[in-house]
């Protein structure tokens, strides 16, 4: 059984440990079955590559490489400040993401 993943792309995170700790971006993708996420300016890594039609010259180039999403929380967009999520039916039954902090229960964007 897989584990809920309250991190979307798009969310504004933290990054709570690892050689990024302190370190906040925005994800650009979510891998559910391997449990991690790609973060805009976070665990940059350099990979060595030959010439090919995207990068005509080779050489090396920085990317970005997947983090675990356990070393991620996402910043409440009223405070500002990294929180849990937790998640309930709102009036409409629809489920809604809502910051554990602040107990702000309009939807997470």
């Amino acid at each position: 059984m897989q584990k809920k993943i309250y991190i979307k792309k798009g969310d504004i995170v933290f990054v709570n440990s690892g050689n990024d700790k302190g370190k906040k971006g925005r994800v650009l993708m979510v891998n559910r079955d391997k449990y991690k996420a790609i973060v805009e300016g976070v665990n940059i890594i350099s990979k060595h590559t030959k010439p090919n039609a995207k990068y005509p010259e080779g050489g090396i180039i920085k990317e970005e490489a997947p983090i675990h999403i356990s070393n991620l929380n996402v910043i409440c967009p009223e405070t500002g400040v990294p929180t849990r999520i937790g998640r309930k039916l709102n009036s409409n039954g629809k489920l809604v993401r809502y910051s554990k902090k602040s107990k702000n229960q309009q939807e997470i964007k």
